[in-house]
């Protein structure tokens, strides 16, 4: 299927979920660790994920693309199994015969179960265990992407937890193939330094040098992973409860945006590359001209460590995607620039714009002539970013 205005185009999705199979690390753990890595026992009657004897929560659908390949609007997901959702949610022959049917190229693939930043990996007392953990994801992200083709592109999990682990693991991950990096945003939360620390220094050196992006997906982090969030009056229903906590969660990449550059973590890390995943575009010129607004207001002292405005650093080394978004995409081209714009979809998560993702970047991008901005916005732009070697133009018919 090709939609209109993108015919031609080589479409990468920047944001879609894994709902993780039952066996992902049992199938890959040594036989002393089968029973206490991450894996899918009976609770009270309900399948829920669990790991040496903590439960991480229920091991549900993660989305709302029922089997038939229909989208469910509400709540009803909530009560799915992993055999009710659409089987391209975990099945790589699947999920590629999906992205042909949509006309999708690559998808950026995160995670579910262990946190959209892998915080919940913080969550194991032993640290053999956690290691373990978080290896045997990265090592079937990898799988998964050979299994694609290079089509699904999973970003790798930091083991936030240890400095020195970290490190050589983002080495690990380029030895790997993978593409980038998923972290959390709020290792305070764990009892670490935060991320402006200069603790983080060698984990963001490493980044630049092998040229992996970090990540931060929406709810990244402990206090900000809720579907419901706090924000909702008591009198408001569950849905109603559900969709402000979710349009307010996207909005919480704001701090991740200001903390980063305010910290001079850019400034210390120029080629760093950094991308803000599922928080839309349309709100970030008002933060960044609020930052630099702000900086305005502070004392010489205070921002010495600043050699630029908080936008140019945004323009230099942030990056990030939007979706449902129909307005407000051109104005945000103009203050973030092209470049720094990704397509995405979601799927299969309960906001994702499956099955008319790209109907909606058509309409977003409708007043956007410019056919290299296009290109850069719908695929080319992640493919630089993340270094995913495009397919080669089909032959031209006789």
């Amino acid at each position: 299927m090709r939609t209109p205005g993108f015919e031609g185009l080589t479409i990468i999705d920047a944001d879609t979920h894994l709902t993780e199979p039952h066996d992902l690390w049992t199938a890959r753990a040594p036989a002393a660790y089968r029973d206490r890595v991450p894996q899918v026992r009976d609770v009270d009657g309900r399948p829920t994920w669990v790991v040496d004897g903590i439960t991480l929560g229920r091991a549900g659908a993660a989305g709302v693309v029922g089997r038939d390949g229909v989208k469910v609007p509400g709540m009803t997901f909530l009560s799915w199994g992993i055999e009710d959702i659409h089987t391209g949610a975990h099945c790589v022959p699947d999920r590629l015969q999906m992205m042909d049917e949509q006309g999708i190229w690559a998808e950026i693939v995160y995670p579910n179960t262990v946190g959209f930043g892998g915080q919940r990996f913080g969550e194991m007392d032993d640290p053999a265990l956690r290691r373990l953990a978080v290896e045997i994801y990265n090592d079937a992200m990898a799988e998964i992407q050979e299994q694609s083709g290079g089509r699904l592109v999973p970003m790798g999990v930091l083991p936030f937890w240890d400095i020195e682990l970290a490190v050589h693991e983002v080495g690990r991950m380029a030895q790997l193939g993978l593409h980038g990096i998923n972290t959390t945003s709020a290792p305070h939360e764990h009892g670490l330094p935060d991320l402006g620390s200069p603790h983080w220094d060698p984990v963001w050196e490493a980044a630049s040098d092998l040229g992996l992006p970090v990540n931060f997906h929406i709810g990244a982090s402990d206090s900000d992973m809720s579907w419901f969030g706090t924000v909702s009056w008591p009198s408001l229903n569950d849905e109603l409860k559900m969709g402000l906590g979710s349009s307010m969660l996207y909005i919480n990449n704001a701090a991740v945006i200001g903390n980063l550059i305010y910290s001079g973590v850019l400034e210390r890390f120029p080629a760093l590359q950094v991308v803000s995943v599922e928080s839309g575009a349309g709100w970030i010129p008002f933060v960044l001209q609020a930052l630099d607004y702000q900086v305005g207001e502070m004392t010489t002292a205070a921002v010495a460590h600043l050699s630029m405005a908080p936008s140019e650093y945004f323009r230099r080394q942030f990056h990030t995607c939007f979706w449902f978004e129909r307005r407000g995409i051109p104005e945000a081209i103009e203050v973030l620039g092209w470049e720094h714009l990704m397509f995405e979809t979601d799927y299969p998560h309960p906001t994702c714009t499956y099955p008319d993702g790209l109907a909606f970047a058509a309409d977003a991008l409708a007043q956007l002539d410019d056919p290299e901005a296009r290109q850069g916005i719908m695929g080319a732009n992640a493919a630089r970013l993340y270094h995913i070697a495009l397919p080669a133009p089909a032959p031209a018919s006789a």
